[in-house]
């Protein structure tokens, strides 16, 4: 490992170059972040950086080149914005010029666990924190991988740069995030976020796996001594990578899953968590990944380098990437046999939904393809109403393709396995957002442990209202009043008024699944009004 004269300028598409560090180990990469002045240690050693004015991504100023074959399969729309050839051309130009004639730092990495469908990518970027950051987050080749690697698709970032004629070529702002799948192509200017380059590969593997039958995931995944898979689905807040993290089961990855003929695989070799308000008591595993090779973004810190992880005064989405080992209980292979229970996870702020129910399999398309959840609003003073998300298969900022392509998929493998699913509540009981409670952590673990030693099997259902779900009547660790949320409200007549209305989201939200001939009407395995 270590700098490299091996890349020449025209192996990396510039017109000149200045010193190229190629594959650098965590050490040197460590030193060049200390010599470039591109972060603070925290005190245990731990590098930190700052994002700059993007501490999260930008979704509006994502874009795909419009051109054929790829324009006939996405789904065109707010999520994937199109960008027409010849400003990609333009802007590309622009990216490798500036990129030309410095030095640079360039990292090589496997997208994918399974080597009969992972993707090699390099990353040519133009700070050490950056390389640094991919490292983390790929799956970190071998030497002799490194002998014969060959990039299968390339990113150029160039954070430095932005786009001043914006206007003029019909985009968002001077921020872009661009994909040319014909040329196997990202640029990345106008923003410093390393999320974008790990988003921007999952979004990549979000296009092409799918079009082979292969399952793309935004999920996190563990696997018990007996080699049973789970897998848990849900958007930011409802617990996805706190409960994956399982002190009896093995974590196979935090985040991003394929699943293909042999079973589930990561995408990932390292993990990428939210800080806010960590403490070592709360999440012990991901406290005690903070560490050396890992790295920190966005968090305050004294100047001695102690680290104040409840201070949001830069952003609530302070975060650290740290390579999958920091984990002690870490399945190393990084894949599993095929999932035996699939847990879709929602904190349902309205107070509805019950703690746990058992779905079929046309619930689970329903669920799977409303991906829902619900924030409270924050506010000036007072109690406000929560406000419902619906972001499909529970990642569609991530999907290239329509929805519909990936829950077919979910539906036959679910059949072809034999998987159970459930729907999980981590949200609110007893009463919405401002009367009730949040569901205990206690609570949710028996949920879960119910579902993971099969004993939720032998419990005896009954079907709620409005939204037909089946829940236990009983459950150890679990009380009964919550398993049927209307009995643990005070006010019935406010849980029906509550229950009516959030069926009504449901229902206007999959509308635009349901048409005449679609394969996808759902409807009846959904919310009634």
């Amino acid at each position: 490992m270590g700098d490299s004269t091996a890349l020449d300028a025209e192996t990396l598409g510039l017109k000149s170059i200045g010193k190229i560090h190629h594959n650098l180990s965590y050490d040197e990469l460590f030193a060049a972040e200390t010599a470039n002045s591109e972060g603070r240690i925290s005190e245990n050693g731990t590098m930190m950086v700052d994002t700059g004015k993007f501490t999260g991504r930008s979704p509006k100023d994502k874009y795909f080149v419009h051109q054929r074959p790829s324009s006939e399969h996405i789904a065109w729309g707010k999520v994937n914005a199109s960008m027409a050839p010849e400003v990609f051309d333009e802007l590309y130009a622009e990216v490798t010029d500036y990129l030309s004639g410095k030095d640079l730092y360039v990292t090589d990495g496997f997208c994918g666990s399974n080597e009969r469908t992972r993707k090699q990518v390099r990353f040519v970027t133009e700070f050490a924190w950056q390389s640094h950051f991919v490292k983390n987050m790929f799956i970190r080749p071998g030497e002799e991988d490194l002998k014969n690697f060959a990039p299968g698709f390339t990113v150029y970032n160039a954070s430095n740069l932005s786009n001043k004629k914006w206007e003029e070529h019909g985009l968002n702002s001077e921020v872009f995030v661009v994909f040319n799948i014909e040329k196997n192509v990202a640029i990345i200017g106008g923003t410093w976020y390393g999320g974008e380059m790990k988003k921007g590969i999952f979004t990549m593997m979000n296009y092409w796996l799918p079009l082979q039958g292969i399952l793309s995931m935004h999920c996190s995944a563990n696997v018990g001594k007996d080699g049973d898979v789970c897998l848990f689905f849900g958007l930011s807040g409802t617990g996805k990578t706190t409960l994956s993290t399982d002190a009896a089961r093995k974590l196979i990855g935090d985040d991003e899953h394929g699943w293909d003929d042999d079973g589930i695989f990561n995408f990932e070799g390292g993990c990428y968590a939210k800080c806010i308000n960590l403490s070592s008591e709360s999440e012990p595993e991901i406290f005690g990944a903070i560490q050396r090779n890992a790295l920190l973004e966005n968090l305050v810190a004294s100047e001695e380098g102690v680290i104040d992880y409840d201070d949001a005064s830069k952003t609530e989405n302070t975060r650290v990437s740290y390579p999958i080992e920091h984990i002690d209980n870490h399945e190393p292979s990084l894949k599993a046999a095929h999932p035996k229970n699939i847990i879709f996870l929602t904190c349902d702020a309205f107070g509805v939904l019950p703690p746990v129910s058992k779905l079929s399999k046309e619930q689970a398309m329903y669920y799977f393809l409303s991906g829902y959840t619900a924030k409270v609003a924050g506010t000036e003073r007072g109690v406000t109403e929560p406000s419902a998300t619906f972001s499909a298969c529970f990642g569609e900022a991530f999907l290239p393709l329509h929805p519909t392509a990936y829950a077919k998929l979910l539906g036959e493998k679910m059949e072809k396995h034999g998987v159970n699913a459930y729907l999980v509540n981590t949200g609110w009981a007893g009463g919405g957002y401002g009367v009730g409670k949040r569901m205990s952590i206690k609570a949710t673990r028996a949920c879960i442990n119910a579902i993971l030693d099969g004993s939720i099997e032998r419990a005896e259902f009954q079907e709620t209202r409005w939204f037909r779900l089946n829940v236990p009547t009983e459950l150890p660790g679990v009380d009964s009043a919550l398993l049927k949320p209307r009995n643990s409200w005070e006010d019935k007549a406010a849980f029906d008024a509550t229950a009516n209305k959030l069926a009504g989201m449901f229902i206007e939200n999959f509308k635009k699944y349901t048409s005449e001939n679609d394969d996808f009407d759902f409807t009846k395995a959904g919310p009634q009004m």
